[in-house]
């Protein structure tokens, strides 16, 4: 028992025997209500949680009816993918794999690490699907503007972004290029017959060559600290969503040198980076640990595993209440919850996390403010309202149905989410060079 609980039991008068016996009754109600609530809500009665209206006050009925509101918004999101899956006779998203049944660790969001070829539908409209497509490609092929990071050896002059990157030059820099040629290969699997297809596998053709990934693979193998951690973690996303393709057997060759980058440097790495931009480590962590399951690398699972655990498996209390900072795009607390959903057991997750954030402060709960999109730098608060809002959905997926730390994250993603979507194309090449690739996530995960 923790000194912080044995306390509070002490101050009640509850001796540690009566006191660990009415726990332990406590946690087995408390499993056993969640269990009858959940089988009441699946067989549709809706009145097993009701209450008279002589029993409450007027403002628990407020508190309830907001509760009920985000309760209801996470079952209908259940309810229409059960639908989905019924109609067209697929297996659900939400389905842990064979392996993940029988692991013994298996993660509180298996359904999200399973592979790019997962049996769902769409969800956006075509309309929208093509004009995300049409942001991509407007990037994948402009090599100017763009911001290099490479290294000057010697007094030669320096390559053009399209010699030294003869696949991802365009789109401002390396990682946008990657994560745009992502959203055109995730439309086109999603999406087979939009009008933009035959330009999406034109562009597909030309930049994901043998050739072409075969000169960026050496680059990746003599530069190895090039694009740690996001950029690499953004390519084996796109590996992952290739698989099974022409295009996914090109891109393998540098897929594993960028997975040979991560088994070299992660035991190396003392301590985490904790910032809300390209950096951080969770976010590199999680993307990798997707791909390590779904390409049954166990190598680097297990590795992602043992340091996420180590990185993070002691953090409490989160001051989340600083964010955001000016340019994040990324919320350090939540990208570290998303990741440890990942590598915990739920009900280990589940303590985890309320440890660790306790509570959703303001600076959380609330979308972020763009002052001024054509500022490369302060258009990044558009992506966090976005990376926040597939955060928060894919933590509360994790918790128990009667959590209310999840209901709060369900109404909080939605807001943001609304937010973010409103802004990616803002007709700035600033925030629509890369804009497009974290709505597509957000809506398409």
């Amino acid at each position: 028992m923790g000194c912080a609980t044995r306390r509070r039991r002490e101050g009640r008068g509850i001796s540690d025997s009566h006191g660990e016996q009415r726990y332990a009754c406590a946690r087995r109600t408390r499993r056993l209500a969640d269990g009858l609530a959940q089988a009441a809500v699946s067989h549709g009665f809706a009145g097993a949680r009701k209450r008279s209206a002589g029993q409450r006050s007027e403002g628990h009925h407020r508190r309830h009816r907001r509760r009920g509101d985000a309760r209801s918004l996470r079952r209908a999101l259940c309810v229409r993918s059960l639908l989905r899956a019924a109609v067209h006779g697929r297996p659900l998203r939400g389905a842990p794999r064979e392996d993940d049944r029988a692991r013994p660790g298996a993660p509180a969001l298996a359904a999200f690490s399973s592979a790019s070829q997962d049996p769902r539908g769409p969800v956006i409209d075509v309309d929208l699907a093509s004009r995300y497509a049409r942001l991509a490609l407007a990037g994948v092929t402009r090599e100017v503007p763009h911001k290099l990071d490479h290294v000057v050896l010697d007094d030669q002059p320096v390559p053009r972004p399209r010699e030294l990157h003869p696949a991802f030059y365009g789109c401002y820099d390396w990682h946008s290029a990657v994560h745009s040629h992502w959203t055109l290969a995730r439309l086109l699997r999603l999406y087979p017959e939009l009008p933009e297809a035959g330009e999406i596998r034109a562009a597909l053709d030309g930049n994901l060559s043998a050739e072409n990934l075969a000169v960026e693979a050496a680059y990746c193998r003599a530069h190895r600290g090039f694009e740690r951690m996001y950029g690499w973690a953004w390519l084996l996303e796109l590996a992952r969503e290739l698989q099974g393709t022409a295009w996914g057997a090109a891109i393998q060759p540098l897929a594993d040198v960028i997975v040979e980058s991560y088994l070299a440097f992660l035991p190396k790495q003392t301590y985490p980076i904790r910032t809300g931009t390209h950096n951080n480590t969770a976010f590199g962590l999680a993307f990798a640990h997707d791909y390590a399951r779904s390409d049954g690398h166990t190598q680097l699972a297990e590795l992602i595993e043992n340091r996420a655990r180590s990185y993070y498996g002691g953090d409490v209390d989160a001051p989340a209440e600083w964010e955001p900072s000016g340019d994040d795009f990324l919320s350090p607390s939540l990208v570290e919850a998303d990741l440890m959903a990942r590598v915990l057991e739920p009900s280990r997750f589940s303590g985890w996390l309320h440890a660790f954030l306790p509570r959703l402060p303001a600076g959380l709960a609330e979308p972020a403010i763009v002052s001024d999109r054509s500022d490369g730098k302060l258009a990044h608060l558009d992506g966090l309202n976005l990376s926040r809002a597939w955060c928060m959905r894919r933590i509360a997926a994790a918790l128990s149905f009667h959590d209310l730390l999840a209901d709060q994250l369900v109404a909080a993603a939605d807001q943001h989410a609304r937010e973010g979507l409103a802004h990616v194309a803002t007709g700035d090449y600033m925030g629509e060079h890369w804009l497009a690739s974290f709505a597509v996530y957000l809506e398409t995960q």
